[in-house]
């Protein structure tokens, strides 16, 4: 079965980057009938909070992300420790005494020689009795995963193709701290193992990370599961944007961008399918293809998504918006409003028109007389039957008026607004009775 998973760190909220991390990896799953897991990455006990874990948890809820299962890490220091000994054994990680002065100190002279900042392996040529003095000293030392120098690192990327790095060419990765805490690695390569994760889809910046974490794979004795790297986001300017960082969850909410418009515009946009407005995900994820992703940066506008949240609202139906609208509005009000909102929240402006006389709209003179002509043709008519039509037939029969003429006096009067909802789907929501007081009060010199 098809697993993949979204690891965040609760070290903070979610921002649209992983968001989109996150969506991706749920599309691809739902698609293949498999699991969408939820792993939350604590191990830095310091920095992570249940405060940000349950925010990050109700965030996935409010983008209809939710998880078929979920775990944390600070739960597995047990597997960790049992798996980290395997290697240890095996000769596959190894303790290192530098301060991180003095790695910073190695760096900066290889920086100056023109040579690549690897670390040297120096800890390999302590001896038993080196090891234990310094330990003896009060140097706890940190851990490094041991590359096998000897074969490139090579896989098949979904979306990047073939990828190569020489193992040579990249420093053994620190794996634990001087404290014992766990760095990212190799917890990630032992969960991915355990859990049964056969893909991970993740950023690009993660892609040294991937060849590295190969050979942890192996070392384990377990099959890697297959990787696709995304283009990162970039901002409207064209380059990778800080802005992003701050853009999640409760921005979108506060702004009133529906999630599915969320999920819609990130399903697309570093692909070479069209961003399309949808009424439910089925669509989106039936066609989400790893070879349509390109390598370009993928562009994330707020414009393009304010465009498309508007146009996935004009598509959506009563049913799916009837718990979020004003007291007594119904289908019928619904269909008639929703082809004139950019977000949900002008809903309450429209359907206050349709409740409430307009304050002192702007009447001209020589329309009072028409105005009172239309409020005598409008207490005749048959409301449930298309007045609008009914009543601006007869008007024009009566005053010979056509065009802005015959209807502008009208929508002024009974909306306030020289434009909005069509008034042949607006008018029968307002009471009869109250409709042919506004034109009646606006006759009035």
């Amino acid at each position: 079965m098809i697993k993949t998973r979204f690891a965040p760190s609760p070290t903070g909220t979610l921002h649209i980057g992983n968001i989109r991390t996150a969506l991706l990896n749920w599309m691809f799953a739902r698609q293949q009938g498999g699991l969408f897991l939820l792993r939350l990455d604590d191990t830095d006990a310091e920095r992570s909070t249940q405060a940000f874990a349950d925010a990050i948890i109700a965030d996935l809820g409010w983008l209809g992300l939710k998880p078929d299962d979920q775990v944390r890490q600070s739960d597995r220091f047990a597997l960790y420790q049992k798996r980290f000994d395997e290697l240890r054994d095996k000769g596959r990680v190894y303790p290192c005494y530098e301060s991180s002065q003095e790695l910073d100190l190695k760096r900066k002279v290889l920086l100056g020689r023109g040579l690549p900042p690897i670390y040297d392996r120096a800890a390999l040529q302590l001896t038993d009795a080196d090891r234990a003095a310094l330990e003896a000293s009060g140097i706890a030392p940190h851990w490094r995963f041991k590359l096998d120098q000897s074969t490139p690192l090579i896989f098949d990327d979904l979306i990047r193709g073939s990828q190569r790095f020489d193992p040579a060419l990249l420093s053994d990765p620190v794996i634990r701290r001087g404290d014992g805490s766990w760095l990212y690695m190799l917890p990630s390569v032992i969960d991915d193992v355990d859990m049964g994760i056969t893909h991970v889809v993740r950023g690009e910046d993660h892609v040294t990370n991937t060849a590295l974490q190969l050979q942890m794979f192996e070392a384990l004795d377990a099959p890697a599961p297959r990787f696709a790297h995304a283009a990162l986001l970039t901002g409207e300017e064209g380059k990778l944007s800080k802005r992003l960082g701050s853009l999640g969850v409760d921005h979108f909410r506060d702004t009133g961008i529906e999630a599915l418009a969320v999920k819609a515009l990130l399903a697309r946009i570093g692909t070479s399918d069209p961003v399309i407005p949808v009424a439910d995900m089925t669509a989106l994820n039936e066609s989400f293809n790893f070879a349509h992703f390109g390598r370009a940066p993928a562009r994330f506008d707020e414009t393009e998504l304010a465009a498309i949240n508007a146009r996935i609202l004009h598509l959506l139906p009563f049913e799916a918006v009837s718990g979020r609208l004003p007291e007594g509005m119904d289908a019928q009000a619904w269909a008639a409003i929703r082809p004139n909102i950019s977000t949900l929240g002008d809903v309450g402006i429209w359907w206050s028109l349709v409740r409430h006389a307009p304050a002192n709209p702007n009447i001209d003179p020589e329309d009072r007389a028409y105005l009172a002509d239309a409020a005598d043709i409008a207490a005749t008519l048959d409301w449930a039957s298309d007045p609008w039509h009914g009543l601006t037939s007869r008007l024009k029969d009566n005053s010979g008026r056509k065009g802005k003429a015959l209807f502008l006096p009208l929508r002024r009067a009974l909306t306030g607004l020289d434009h909005g909802p069509d008034m042949a789907a607006l008018l029968p929501l307002i009471d009869q009775q109250d409709a042919v007081a506004r034109l009646r009060n606006n006759s009035a010199a």
